[in-house]
């Protein structure tokens, strides 16, 4: 059907730098912001885990539940996801399996309940949620990555604000903050909880381009805030994109809720994709080609793209997918694009609804939207690619293949990199 372009393999170099004693920065946190004084002999304790994909997220949580028993205290997890997981217990608990978490690799129980105590309404007239687990509980210790959010900006937007708010708040909680508006809401929620619960401190992560942790920080129940907003500015200058602002086709291989929020990061494929204004960056099309198995089914975010193919969509858990979309009012975000039979179908009608008369197609394929690494630019972006120093060609031009199920035969390259 259509005349693909040839295409390249291109490395993406980011900020290297990271965390190289991870346990030991960790213990060093908590003892810099006197965790024995928070924490003590007899004491049951929370520590949240949220639906997020985070790099090395059992070694993480299995630290911080060291350090609380060393302090003599229970530790404990609360999955800490909103409406994720289908809003039930076992579904949040099974997210968490799915990154590693248990009892045998943290050594602390899951406790899952989709179960809340309202907690007092905030300034704007949003009810403010808490998991019942972790409010019966003697304290609480929030984990969360801090990263920009998907569909909002301000001082604190995806963090530690954002999973007592949302995350500890469960469906219910979830469907307040947005209902009221995420910007104006969070920090609000955020200061009722924590006068109102026993959250005792929290402890941000944020990761590098590479997908590694590059900074972590602990803060007291009052310092969570200001660290919560200084550590969203970091992120946002390590945020891995894309690297260039106008294509004709993105063709992304996998989105999922433990890559993002919304499947596919926005900051990556464009906040206001859909829209006729404003677009930054501005994709003509995006294509995905499937679906993590972290997710569940949960496709959201499927609606930013504008084709998908059939692989991708006898995946979706459509009751998930519903309720995340419903609970974050925003139903646009679970609508199913053009459907296609294969890669190869798939690929030539985005390429030709994308690129009819356009003699130097632009095109770019990614892995996801949080593994930026490795990319594939068609040729007509390899002069802007030579004339950046983050960029490395790393092969000659080629022919696109399929077998003959109509399906890419993979380079690996664009694998992810713990399983390339």
């Amino acid at each position: 059907m259509a005349d693909l372009p040839r295409m390249v393999h291109v490395r993406q170099s980011f900020s290297a730098e990271q965390i190289e004693d991870l346990p030991g920065s960790i213990q060093a946190e908590l003892a810099r912001v006197g965790l024995e004084n928070v924490v003590g002999p007899g004491m049951e304790v929370a520590i949240t885990v949220g639906s997020r994909g985070i790099t090395r997220i059992p070694e993480i949580i299995r630290t911080v539940a060291e350090a609380v028993r060393a302090a003599g205290a229970t530790p404990f997890i609360v999955p800490t996801m909103g409406s994720h997981g289908g809003a039930i217990a076992e579904g949040q608990a099974a997210v968490l399996r799915d990154y590693g978490i248990t009892e045998e690799s943290t050594g602390a129980e899951v406790r899952a309940t989709m179960d809340v105590v309202d907690l007092g309404t905030t300034a704007n007239g949003a009810t403010v949620y808490f998991d019942r687990n972790a409010y019966h509980a003697d304290a609480v210790i929030v984990v969360a990555r801090v990263k920009p959010h998907t569909s909002f900006r301000g001082p604190v937007e995806s963090g530690l604000c954002k999973m007592i708010t949302v995350g500890l708040g469960k469906q219910k909680g979830a469907e307040q903050m947005h209902a009221h508006g995420l910007a104006e809401t969070i920090p609000q929620a955020a200061a009722v909880a924590i006068e109102k619960s026993n959250i005792v401190l929290g402890l941000g992560v944020v990761e590098n381009g590479y997908d590694q942790p590059h900074t972590i920080r602990a803060a007291l129940a009052d310092d969570i805030y200001e660290t919560d907003k200084e550590l969203q500015t970091l992120s946002k200058t390590l945020l891995p994109r894309v690297p260039f602002d106008e294509l004709d086709l993105l063709i992304v291989d996998v989105m999922g809720k433990n890559i993002s929020g919304a499947g596919m990061d926005p900051n990556v494929i464009g906040l206001n994709r859909g829209m006729t204004m404003d677009r930054h960056p501005n994709y003509k099309r995006v294509l995905v080609r499937d679906l993590t198995p972290e997710s569940h089914g949960n496709s959201v975010g499927i609606g930013h793209a504008d084709f998908v193919t059939k692989r991708l969509a006898d995946k979706i858990n459509y009751y998930d997918l519903y309720m995340n979309a419903l609970t974050a009012n925003n139903p646009a975000v679970a609508k199913i694009p053009i459907t296609l039979e294969n890669d190869k179908v798939a690929i030539e009608t985005a390429f030709k609804s994308a690129c009819t008369d356009v003699a130097a197609p632009r095109v770019v394929r990614i892995y996801s939207t949080l593994h930026l690494e490795y990319l594939l630019f068609s040729e007509a972006l390899i002069p802007a690619a030579r004339e950046n120093p983050n960029l490395e060609i790393l092969d000659v031009p080629y022919a696109w293949e399929f077998d003959a199920a109509g399906n890419l035969v993979e380079a690996g390259l664009l694998q992810h990199p713990q399983s390339a």
